[in-house]
C-alpha cells in the first residue's frame, strides 16, 4: 500500500513516524501564553503531517514542493506579525519565533520559504509601502496565492550591500531598472520581488517588481548541496520598466533593507534551534536504541556527555530567544542583540548536528535520519542574512565603538 502525494508515490514503509517533542529542561513553557502553545502545537502538527514524511525525498531529489506555499498560507505561516486587516496573523514576535522554530525543525529550506515571505517581502511592503500597495499585495502573499522574494545580495556585493550596482532611472512616467541579484530564495517561483536599487543620486530604494514585466527573469541556481528542498535563483533586470506606483515610498537608504533583515534574523535565531532540537531528539532516541557491547550506547559516558552538552546549549539558546522575543514585542530589541541570537543559535545548531552525526555513526550520513540534511542546510544558514563573522563584528563594534568591517 502506498500514499499518493502531489510529488509522487511514497511507500508507507518509508514514511517514518515523526514522534518529536521539544526539550524544555528549564520549564520555559511556563513563560509562554496558552495562545503561544496552541500556535506551536498547530504548526508542529502541520510539520509532522505535511513536511516530515516527505522532506528526505524532496531533499534527495532537490525538489521544491510548490504546493507547500498555499498550505503555509492556510496555516498562517506567512506574515504572522502583519495586522489581520492585510491578511496577516496579528500575532506577537514570540508566536512568530515559535512558528519558525517548528518549521525549521522540519527543514531549514521550508523555513526559508516562510520567513522570506513574511519578513523580507510582506514586512517591507507593510512597513514602507503605501496603503494601496498593502491592499494590493499583502492579502495575496499572506494566503499563499502569491510567492515573493527579496533582492538585496548581488554577485559582487554580499556583506557590503551598500556597494550594490543595481540601479533605476526616472524616465518620466516609469522607472528603468537594470542590474542583477543572486542567492535569492524563492526567486524561480516568485510572483513578485522586493528589489533594492540605487536611484540616480545613489540613494537606495525598494521597488516591487512583478513577474511578467519585460526584461525581468529569474534563473534557477542548480547544484546546491544545501537547502535542497528550497528553490534559489537570481534576479536579472534588463531595462525593466517599473511603474512609479511600485516604489516603496515611506523609507529609503540602506537602513530600510537592514530593518527587514533584523526581522528575518530574529526568525532564524528561533528556527536554527528547531533544527538543533531535531538533531538532539534523533540522537537521544538512537542512543537508547542502538546496542553495542551488549548495552545501549546511551549508557556510555562519552555519549551522555554529548547529549548533556546538546541539551545545555539548546536550553541557553531557548532562554536567549525568549528574552529577545520579549524585547521585540516591546519595541526595544537592537540590531546587535538580534545578531547575537542569530549567531549563537546557528553555531549551537551546527555543533549539535555534528555531535549528533557522531552518535548515529554511519547511519548519520544517510537519509534514514535527518542529521546530514540539517547539517548541510545550516551551512547556508550560518552564511545568509549576515555571515557568522559579520555578526561577530557587529557585536565587536557595539562593545568597542570601533567598526572593523569598513
Amino acid at each position: 500500500m502506498s500514499t499518493q502525494t502531489a510529488t509522487g508515490t511514497t511507500s508507507k514503509k518509508s514514511m517514518k513516524q515523526d514522534a518529536f517533542d521539544h526539550p524544555d529542561f528549564y520549564a520555559i513553557d511556563d513563560l509562554l501564553t496558552e495562545e503561544h502553545k496552541l500556535i506551536r502545537s498547530s504548526i508542529r502538527d502541520f510539520v509532522k503531517r505535511e513536511i516530515s514524511p516527505y522532506i528526505e525525498d524532496w531533499a534527495q531529489r532537490a525538489h521544491f514542493p510548490y504546493e507547500i506555499v498555499k498550505k503555509f498560507g492556510e496555516i498562517g505561516a506567512f506574515g504572522p506579525t502583519v495586522p489581520t486587516e492585510y491578511g496577516g496573523g496579528g500575532l506577537d514576535y514570540i508566536s512568530y519565533g515559535l512558528i519558525m522554530q517548528e518549521i525549521e525543525r522540519g527543514d531549514s529550506g521550508m523555513r526559508s520559504t516562510a520567513s522570506v515571505q513574511g519578513s523580507l517581502v510582506m514586512y517591507p511592503i507593510y512597513k514602507f509601502g503605501s496603503e494601496e500597495q498593502r491592499k494590493k499585495y499583502l492579502p495575496k502573499l499572506a494566503s499563499g496565492e502569491w510567492l515573493g522574494c527579496f533582492g538585496l545580495t548581488e554577485p559582487d556585493h554580499g556583506s557590503n550591500p551598500g556597494g550594490m550596482v543595481t540601479n533605476f532611472k526616472d524616465m518620466g512616467d516609469h522607472y528603468l531598472l537594470n542590474g542583477a541579484k543572486m542567492w535569492i530564495s524563492n526567486s524561480p517561483k516568485a510572483d513578485i520581488a522586493v528589489v533594492w536599487a540605487k536611484n540616480e543620486q545613489g540613494r537606495i530604494h525598494g521597488l516591487v517588481v512583478e513577474r511578467g514585466m519585460p526584461g525581468f527573469s529569474t534563473p534557477e541556481t542548480h547544484g546546491k548541496w544545501s537547502l535542497r528542498a528550497s528553490t534559489t535563483g537570481e534576479l536579472v533586470f534588463d531595462n525593466v520598466k517599473v511603474p512609479k506606483e511600485n516604489l516603496l515610498p515611506n523609507k529609503s537608504g540602506l537602513g530600510a533593507p537592514l530593518m527587514c533583515l533584523d526581522s528575518a534574523r530574529f526568525g532564524i535565531a528561533w528556527g536554527a534551534i528547531g533544527a538543533a532540537m531535531d538533531c538532539y531528539d534523533s540522537a537521544r532516541r538512537y542512543a537508547l536504541e542502538r546496542v553495542q557491547f551488549g548495552k545501549p550506547i546511551a549508557s556510555f559516558q562519552l555519549v551522555q556527555k554529548k547529549l548533556a552538552e546538546m541539551l545545555t546549549e539548546i536550553t541557553k539558546a531557548q532562554l536567549l530567544n525568549w528574552r529577545l522575543g520579549v524585547l521585540m514585542n516591546e519595541g526595544k530589541a537592537t540590531t546587535p542583540q538580534i545578531s547575537m541570537a542569530k549567531r549563537n543559535s546557528v553555531q549551537v545548531a551546527l555543533e549539535i548536528a555534528r555531535e549528533a552525526r557522531q552518535i548515529h555513526g554511519g547511519m548519520g550520513i544517510t537519509g534514514e535520519y535527518p542529521i546530514m540534511r540539517h547539517m548541510m542546510n545550516l551551512e547556508s544558514v550560518v552564511t545568509y542574512e549576515g555571515t557568522h563573522d559579520i555578526h561577530l563584528l557587529i557585536l565587536g563594534n557595539t562593545i568597542t565603538g570601533i567598526p572593523a568591517f569598513v
